[in-house]
């Protein structure tokens, strides 16, 4: 009973609280009200996938057929009837040379996420026997004094992702360590908040593009004699700088808004500057930064995207743009894929700024 309570209990904390209500209701624990909720927040949410899944193959069966017509009557025009007859059978058969080319259906992507999967299980095995066929020779170079061999064949999808999810958090503590300690100073200090609005109105709508640009004038620079990986340093500085703005503005906010009377306690209590901030302003402040830093790790993860296509990073905006130049048949199926894992991440990383929100602050807030 214990164990079960515990379990709806850190499931809601995570804003997962539908697991916790499908439990009740296999348990014969779901009362009235409780049931017309799960109705609403389990049922409606799963018959609307279901619709999009099915409207989504309606679609792409519609746009299959009119561009395979096309193919058809462009052969009828061109060619004549004989032409026209084979590029109908060349269509049927399923051919690639002839087969439209346009929204994949449902079928296809997952046939594509399967093949993606695969093709990591490939890599993954070519680089464990990459690692233990050059053991030897690296553990000698390496006692030589010498940088050990490492494997430069392609990274798979769940590299990509990997290094996606590597990038966007080093950008995201970046973020966090110049937006929050700069955004209590300015919240405490007016002069202070008069002095950089001119600089955050200005910089704060700046497209991550440009972000991209002045950082890679710097860092090309800074790093020109040296063999670190430059790819991956500009992506997370740029990431970082584009989306600290939220985390920068709420911090500001929230510390500017901290009650009076609480500021007055800390004065008769004769707390030190710091005390006051880790004691004060901080615990009152928090609703508000953690919804800044909510928005700006959403930010980073969409603005990942492009930074990474720009600075040929091997993550999941270089797969996206890789697919789509590439061309073949199943490209628009693997970006499709793309585009459901970085959605599910993005959900996956809301979800943990809200845990850690409701685990550190007062203000427990019910997720979306």
């Amino acid at each position: 009973m214990r164990q079960s309570v515990t379990l709806s209990k850190v499931t809601k904390f995570m804003g997962l609280g539908m697991f916790g209500t499908l439990k009740d209701l296999f348990t014969g624990k779901l009362g009235k009200e409780d049931f017309k909720s799960f109705l609403r927040k389990t049922i409606v949410p799963i018959a609307s996938i279901l619709l999009f899944i099915g409207l989504w193959h309606m679609g792409a069966k519609a746009l299959y057929e009119k561009e395979a017509n096309f193919k058809i009557q462009k052969a009828l025009t061109d060619q004549g009837q004989s032409a026209a007859d084979a590029m109908k059978a060349c269509i049927a058969s399923g051919d690639i040379s002839c087969k439209p080319n346009t929204l994949p259906s449902p079928a296809q992507v997952w046939d594509s996420y399967k093949s993606l999967l695969k093709d990591h299980n490939i890599i993954a095995a070519d680089k464990a026997a990459f690692k233990e066929k050059t053991a030897a020779l690296n553990e000698k170079r390496i006692e030589d004094g010498l940088e050990a061999i490492t494997y430069t064949g392609r990274p798979s999808f769940v590299d990509q992702i990997f290094r996606s999810l590597k990038t966007v958090f080093a950008g995201f503590l970046l973020a966090l360590i110049i937006a929050v300690p700069l955004g209590i100073f300015i919240g405490l200090s007016p002069t202070l908040k008069s002095s950089f609005n001119w600089f955050i109105q200005i910089f704060k709508p700046v497209s991550p593009v440009v972000w991209y640009l002045l950082v890679f004038m710097i860092v090309k620079t800074l790093l020109i004699d040296s063999n670190e990986d430059s790819s991956f340093t500009i992506s997370f500085i740029s990431v970082g700088l584009c989306s600290m703005w939220a985390t920068l503005v709420n911090t500001a906010m929230g510390v500017s808004s901290v009650d009076k009377d609480y500021i007055n306690v800390a004065k008769v209590l004769k707390l030190g500057s710091f005390q006051k901030i880790f004691k004060v302003v901080l615990p009152s402040s928090l609703p508000l930064i953690f919804t800044g830093l909510k928005i700006t790790l959403s930010v980073a993860w969409m603005v990942l995207i492009a930074i990474e296509l720009l600075a040929q990073s091997p993550g999941l905006g270089l797969f996206v743009w890789e697919e789509f130049q590439n061309g073949a048949n199943d490209s628009n199926a693997k970006i499709i894929v793309a585009m459901f894992v970085i959605g599910i991440i993005g959900f996956l990383l809301d979800r943990l700024m809200l845990t850690i929100q409701n685990w550190v602050s007062f203000d427990k807030t019910e997720a979306i």
